[in-house]
């Protein structure tokens, strides 16, 4: 299944989480993304962000100067 990328790289907490809901948002329930950032704070903030939501968090990769987040969009967002 191939997954949209997010790239959400340069901005810093809250604004990957709060531009990753949005997106969440006009994305059909079992959508996957792929959320790239640079802020240190998301491997904190995504997770917990899915686990309250409702998301899927599937994988977590760290790459040169961030992470990336695959995500599942939840059925009840």
């Amino acid at each position: 299944m191939n997954a949209e990328v997010y790239d959400l790289r340069g901005l810093n907490c809250p604004l990957p989480v709060l531009k990753t809901r949005k997106k969440l948002l006009n994305m059909a329930a079992g959508s996957r993304i792929w959320i790239e950032t640079s802020d240190p704070l998301a491997v904190i903030d995504m997770p917990n962000f899915c686990l309250t939501e409702g998301h899927r968090l599937i994988e977590t990769v760290s790459v040169g100067g961030g992470h990336r987040f695959h995500i599942e969009r939840g059925r009840s967002a």
